[in-house]
């Protein structure tokens, strides 16, 4: 059939709270112009981001029943491990209570004042942690990602000429190379399993270990399916597994492609590495067969992991995005292309040129669709990305907003009517204003800063 459906079916609901535009208004005030501090029963629909917010499978829901909260050697753990294993060959696996925090333990580890990391695009939780450390988190994302309106299949590949450039000239310097699947900042856009491995092969090439933040790695791998040549006739699991064969480590937020609420891990080849993480975990975390989960959660992990791998399933959810893309093309919205993996991605700087990169044009455009329809989206640009370690502050390299889609949440007519939205606001984006900071915390700024309209 043409018509690709939801593989599942409804089996609870959540009322939604219908707000009018007078009382949004309000809720910005009261919320500085910050979407991150609205309530969520203030909002319609959430697409702030698909962290987290999944639906759990009737399979995730009885997994928590199996549930083994023992502190030690927990059978949760036995079978979270086993589950991530059977997709990611790695020796060690360490849980963590989010990805963020998988994050913190391995660049405590391998940053440090004057060292560089590369990878395609750092999001803002590794950035952030890389920076916290003292070491510099540097971009190397290809040319074809700076020009939004291409339809180049693998926009999140990382520009191996540079990396190699430096390699060369700062290798004292770098101690691991890492690579984000899909890349979430630059659109949600895959990197191609030819550069995945020649980038891994440059860095062993260097001597150094290669690192892959895989939240969104099924989503990847689809794309991978679907769009090189040479590997549609595969599966799946198997284009997953090659992914992580070639790489020395990863970390993970479950909460994105294992359709859990909470929980991620970092995995590690390297017995010395695993052991002086594993010392972190306990300090920070917990015992390594729970760090920092209920078994529960372990459990519902490993069901996840499962499903996400189901290719109906990966289908429907690339699918959603690209129709929800293919009616603002139509109607002349500036859009990141092709579809993402996890979101669509609105080119604020484009649709609103009338707002300079530092009056952040992608907040005055989110906070607009959240007025008009009561759609909350995240501001992918200056806000997020430029405010440096120094204090100074840059315009980024492009000024988006995402619309990252819930998985398993929301049907056809939610996403009909966040075109709507978006074209409502598209009709009278000349009168948008740009914002202006009232108040920053000094780093991840775009989390609770406060904000009023530029008069």
């Amino acid at each position: 059939m043409r018509t690709i459906i939801e593989p599942f079916r409804i089996k609870s609901v959540e009322p939604i709270r219908m707000t009018s535009t007078e009382e949004r208004k309000g809720i910005l005030v009261r919320a500085g112009y910050n979407l991150f501090s609205i309530r969520a029963e203030d909002i319609i629909i959430d697409l702030l981001t698909d962290s987290g917010v999944a639906a759990m499978s009737a399979e995730q829901w009885a997994a928590l029943m199996r549930g083994d909260e023992s502190y030690a050697g927990s059978t949760s753990f036995g079978r979270f491990e086993a589950a991530v294993k059977r997709l990611m060959p790695f020796k060690h696996v360490i849980p963590t209570h989010q990805g963020r925090a998988a994050e913190s333990i391995l660049f405590a580890l391998l940053g440090g004042a004057d060292r560089l990391i590369p990878s395609n695009t750092h999001f803002d939780t590794t950035r952030a942690n890389i920076e916290a450390t003292g070491a510099i988190a540097l971009d190397l994302l290809g040319a074809e990602a700076d020009e939004p309106a291409s339809d180049y299949p693998f926009k999140g590949n990382m520009d191996v000429e540079r990396l190699e450039k430096l390699l060369a000239a700062e290798g004292n310097r770098i101690p691991c190379v890492m690579m984000t699947i899909t890349n979430n900042a630059g659109g949600g856009q895959p990197a191609s399993l030819a550069n995945i491995k020649r980038v891994a092969a440059l860095a062993h090439a260097h001597d150094k270990c290669f690192i892959i933040d895989g939240c969104r790695f099924a989503e990847n791998a689809w794309f991978i399916k679907q769009r090189e040549p040479g590997q549609g006739d595969r599966a799946v699991p198997d284009i997953v597994r090659e992914i992580f064969a070639c790489a020395d480590g990863m970390t993970m937020s479950a909460k994105k492609d294992a359709f859990a609420n909470i929980g991620g891990w970092l995995a590690l080849n390297d017995d010395d590495l695993a052991e002086r993480a594993r010392t972190r975990l306990i300090l920070t975390e917990g015992f390594p067969t729970y760090g920092g989960l209920a078994g529960r959660d372990l459990d519902a992990i490993a069901q996840g992991l499962s499903e996400i791998v189901d290719e109906d399933y990966l289908r429907y959810r690339v699918r959603v995005n690209e129709y929800v893309l293919e009616r603002l093309i139509a109607a002349g919205v500036p859009v990141v292309r092709p579809a993402g993996g996890h979101a669509v991605f609105l080119d604020a700087g484009a649709m609103l040129p009338h707002i300079p990169a530092l009056a952040y044009p992608g907040q005055a455009l989110a906070v607009a669709l959240y007025e008009e329809g009561g759609v909350r989206g995240c501001e992918i640009g200056s806000v997020m990305f430029g405010r440096q370690p120094d204090g100074g502050e840059r315009a980024a390299r492009l000024e988006l907003v995402r619309l990252a889609m819930p998985r398993r949440v929301y049907t056809q007519s939610h996403a009909d009517y966040v075109v709507e939205t978006i074209l409502a606001v598209h009709e009278k984006r000349k009168t948008l204003k740009g914002l202006r900071v009232v108040r920053e915390p000094k780093a991840l700024r775009h989390f609770t800063a406060i904000f009023a309209p530029l008069s």
